[in-house]
């Protein structure tokens, strides 16, 4: 398969392109791991495995093992030191692409060759087609998306070393984007290219307000990141509608190019506008404030799925339920995966039809039932011989999914467990479920993200008759007490005028309701073996986790990628919690336990 222009599919000829991938789905996988094996063969790595280069398909399956990134880390630091391409690749690495790091507790390096670029953009121009089948009229309009970079390092041998969006938003791949009527944003490019976050989001905001009739789409790359936006407009809103009234640019933004990009925006003073935004800014509560303030939207894009499923609460409490939440598209830092072909459907049946064409998937088989037994731990050597194709996957079953890439990945545990929830033609469609090894453990428990969700959102639901809202959470495996003792931390928010106090009974309520729903090995060391203490809620103090989130961020994170860890790992982060705890809660009782 060729790439460069012949993947820059558009329109009913995107559609088409869909369709004829997914019903060959076998054959464009059997093609693409060849083409890769014969542009790689030379390399060290596969040497290593494949006697006589050999680019053989049933060769690459019995002998190239399965691996995590200590596997591969030895070489791309070799790469990152100045040694050549080779090592990996049989093309040129042209640049390093930073995890987010808040996945696995720090953030990870990830080959990338020129072309990569191509399959990116190949994604993103599918999702407007896609769209465009369910939700017309959005080339009438304006997309309000809150995109952002991180300034760029370089590595010892000279490579960049950038966040997978901050390269693409600095590609002619994005900036070209401004012929298709489809991509008229209403943030102009220096603005999203400032390295400088607060004057970014300053600037966007801006730009989305003074556009706030003409705005069609609202959207961030996570949810979490759109919700930081509307709590800086809460903080900044006043500021903003000055601007608009003057129309001049508040001197707290210095940055050279979002100052020249918004004298177009700002092009003369509009003191109506400002008191139509000040009416509504100034309103005690926030509840619908989107569709207010921009009351031709017709959508949220963000993602919503997995650790951001619980920010969707929020998002219908300021979209009031009306503006359907979007998930578009499965991507990494190592690869872009596929996309949603039915965007409106609920978020909690949001799945992803894996596209063959954007690398070689293969799968570990998990649990059977639901229960995703963990059977294959991220130390454990995975047999080759238990791995399954992409088109040999199984309905209603669990997998972890193993990507082999062009850029020098081979056979690389992504981390993530998917489910199967059907097929599109011949290529299957998974939910997304959680990120493997992000667990809280005390004894012989092990509680994994998805568990560790569900038993938040069934506790949440008790503060909903008090007007409250959970609006963040993360926890800790406090190992400091005899027995030690799983914490959560909760931000909690009024959302009622009549919002009733919470009392401590509540709280505790809460506490065991987690309990309760945690998995039977957690509720019998609880309440059986009394090797695990009642469980803890540390309500913090609003804002709290927007600290954590600048913390993240001012240690080398990016708005774009940031995703609240579940699970604290660093000191310094539980350190910022504590301070900020207002109230201590612990459960009341032991939870049930037998079965």
């Amino acid at each position: 398969m060729e790439y460069g222009k012949k993947l820059e599919y558009k329109g009913e000829k995107a559609l088409k392109e869909i369709e004829k991938l997914t019903a060959k789905a076998d054959e464009v996988q059997n093609n693409i791991l060849k083409d890769i094996l014969t542009r790689n063969k030379e390399t060290e790595y596969l040497r290593k495995y494949l006697k006589g280069n050999s680019k053989d398909v049933s060769e690459f399956k019995r002998r190239v093992p399965v691996i995590t990134y200590k596997n591969i880390y030895p070489y791309i630091q070799r790469i990152a030191n100045g040694e050549d391409s080779s090592l990996i690749s049989g093309h040129r690495i042209t640049e390093m692409l930073c995890s987010s790091g808040t996945s696995a507790g720090e953030p990870k390096l990830m080959p990338s060759i020129a072309e990569d670029l191509d399959r990116r953009t190949f994604l993103y121009n599918l999702i407007l087609p896609i769209m465009n089948q369910y939700v017309c009229g959005l080339d009438e309009g304006k997309a309000m998306y809150l995109y952002f970079v991180k300034a760029e390092m370089s590595t010892p041998g000279g490579l960049p070393a950038r966040t997978v969006l901050t390269s693409y938003y600095k590609s002619k791949h994005f900036k070209c984007r401004s012929r298709d009527p489809y991509n008229d944003f209403t943030s102009p490019d220096q603005a999203i290219l400032c390295n400088d976050s607060n004057q970014s989001m300053y600037c966007q905001l801006l730009a989305g307000l003074v556009n706030r009739h003409h705005v069609l789409r609202l959207g961030a790359v996570f949810a979490s990141a759109l919700l930081r936006a509307i709590s800086f407009l809460e903080r900044k809103w006043a500021q903003l509608c000055n601007d608009i009234r003057s129309g001049q640019l508040d001197l707290m933004i210095t940055d050279p190019g979002c100052r020249s990009s918004m004298l177009t925006v700002l092009s003369s003073p509009n003191p109506c506008l400002a008191d139509e935004i000040k009416e509504i800014c100034s309103r005690p509560l926030w509840k619908g404030i989107l569709c207010q303030l921009w009351p031709r939207a017709k959508y949220i894009e963000a993602v919503i799925t997995g650790s951001m499923a619980q920010y969707i609460p929020a998002l219908e409490y300021y979209s009031e339920g009306k503006l359907p939440l979007v998930c578009t598209m499965y991507a990494s830092s190592e690869c872009y995966f596929g996309v949603n072909l039915k965007p409106l459907s609920d978020p909690a049946d949001v799945s992803y039809t894996l596209l063959p064409n954007m690398g070689y998937f293969e799968f570990i088989p998990l649990g059977e039932n639901g229960t995703l037994l963990m059977e294959v731990d991220e130390e454990e050597e995975v047999p080759n011989d238990k791995l399954v194709d992409l088109v040999h996957v199984r309905l209603g079953r669990y997998y972890e999914l193993v990507v082999t890439t062009f850029a020098g990945l081979y056979r690389y545990r992504i981390g993530d467990v998917l489910q199967v929830t059907g097929f599109h033609n011949r290529a299957p469609q998974f939910r997304f479920i959680c990120r493997r090894n992000v667990v809280l453990s005390i004894d012989n428990d092990k509680t994994n993200e998805e568990d560790l969700h569900k038993s938040v959102t069934t506790a949440k639901k008790l503060l909903e008759p008090y007007g409250a809202l959970l609006v963040e959470y993360t926890s800790y495996a406090d190992t400091s007490t005899v027995p030690g003792h799983y914490v959560l931390y909760w931000e909690i928010q009024s959302v009622e005028s009549s919002a009733i106090p919470l009392d401590a009974k509540i709280l505790e309520e809460c506490c065991i309701a987690v309990e309760e729903q945690l998995d039977y090995v957690y509720r019998r060391c609880r309440s059986y073996d009394k090797s695990v203490g009642p469980l803890e809620i540390r309500v913090v103090e609003l804002g709290t986790f927007d600290r954590l989130m600048d913390l993240c961020i001012s240690q080398g994170g990016s708005i774009n990628q940031y995703k609240t860890p579940r699970c604290i790992k660093s000191n310094t982060a539980l350190k910022l919690l504590n301070t900020h705890v207002k109230a201590s809660f612990f459960s009341p009782r032991d939870p049930c336990w037998i079965p």
